[in-house]
């Protein structure tokens, strides 16, 4: 495989959490419907249980996107997966249950979708999460040609990622410029780093393309944003608004 670094075979458009806010978030049931819309490319946060299955969600607690509550990552899958993802979102939706990584990627892989896979730790777990979503995304897509892309807010997730898995992708989310972030994405050797798309202007993306990464925005959702992110040729675009944007 190629270099961690400087690997790209990525599309432009990036349907987030699977469908945006059209379908319950980091479900199988939103994945297809940004497959629906054309979006050949995905984004979802993925976490721990407590007996080490790698599963999708984004919040620490389970209130905000299921029927369960309390810490998610405290909890076995035997108990999360009896769960209703779904519900929340809209009666259409009800009994859709959380996915593993697993499952995921077996839909991925049997329509050629790509995946950025957010390490999405409970707090304290950087580290555990880190390596155990790298070493089982290397695993699941061992023999695909178009790798996963890892990203995180979090340095100590993508350090044991790439002490995990090193010849995965890697990418470095920043919800703030904090000090010292350019060095920390040279060391973790990340190919993009992934902007709030408010924190960008021409300078930065530049500066980004100089340290030889590429330059991802999310969450994109309106065309006023786009179309001044375009004008700085951004290489990836993260949105909820499948059905707002055609992928090119």
């Amino acid at each position: 495989m190629n270099d961690a670094s400087t690997y790209w075979p990525y599309p432009r458009w990036i349907a987030h959490r699977g469908a945006g806010k059209l379908a319950p978030e980091n479900t199988l049931a939103a994945f297809r419907l940004g497959a629906q819309h054309g979006y050949r490319m995905f984004e979802c946060d993925a976490k721990l249980s407590s007996d080490g299955i790698v599963f999708l969600l984004h919040d620490a607690l389970l209130d905000r996107t299921t029927n369960g509550h309390g810490i998610a990552g405290e909890q076995t899958w035997e108990h999360l997966k009896q769960l209703d993802a779904g519900a929340w979102h809209s009666s259409t939706f009800a009994g859709e249950s959380l996915p593993t990584l697993a499952e995921i990627s077996l839909f991925c892989l049997a329509n050629g979708y790509c995946l950025n896979i957010e390490i999405k730790p409970t707090p304290g777990s950087d580290a555990l999460t880190g390596d155990a979503v790298a070493r089982q995304a290397a695993t699941l897509w061992a023999n695909s040609k178009v790798a996963p892309l890892l990203t995180s807010f979090k340095p100590e997730a993508l350090r044991a990622a790439k002490k995990a898995a090193k010849h995965l992708p890697r990418g470095l989310l920043l919800d703030t410029l904090w000090e010292g972030w350019r060095d920390m994405a040279a060391e973790l050797e990340c190919c993009t780093v992934v902007f709030n798309y408010k924190l960008l202007n021409q300078e930065l993306v530049s500066q980004v393309n100089q340290d030889g990464l590429r330059c991802l925005a999310y969450t994109v959702n309106t065309q006023e944003s786009v179309d001044q992110l375009s004008t700085w040729q951004i290489d990836g675009l993260i949105t909820d608004r499948v059905d707002l944007f055609a992928p090119t």
